[in-house]
C-alpha cells in the first residue's frame, strides 16, 4: 500500500524502509543500479556478498532506498 501524506506533518524517507528487488541477471542488476543511483547516492556499492552473487543498496533522487540482489547461481 502506498498513500500520500495530506497532513501538516512531514515524514521524510529514510533507509529504515527500503524496497528489495531480486534481479534475474547481472545485466539487469547493473542497469537498475546505474539508473537508480543517477541523482541519488550509493549506500552500498554493487559487489559480491556472502549470500548473493551481487548486492547493492542505493537511494534514488527522491530519497527512496532500494536494495538490489542477484541470487547465487
Amino acid at each position: 500500500m502506498a498513500i500520500d501524506n495530506s497532513t501538516q506533518y512531514e515524514h521524510p524517507f529514510t533507509p529504515a524502509l527500503s524496497l528489495f528487488v531480486t534481479c534475474d541477471s547481472e545485466e539487469e542488476i547493473h542497469r537498475i543500479f546505474e539508473q537508480l543511483s543517477q541523482g541519488g547516492k550509493i549506500l552500498m556499492p554493487l559487489d559480491a556478498s556472502p549470500v548473493s552473487e551481487k548486492f547493492g543498496w542505493v537511494e534514488d533522487k527522491y530519497g527512496v532506498s532500494w536494495q538490489l540482489n542477484l541470487d547465487k547461481s
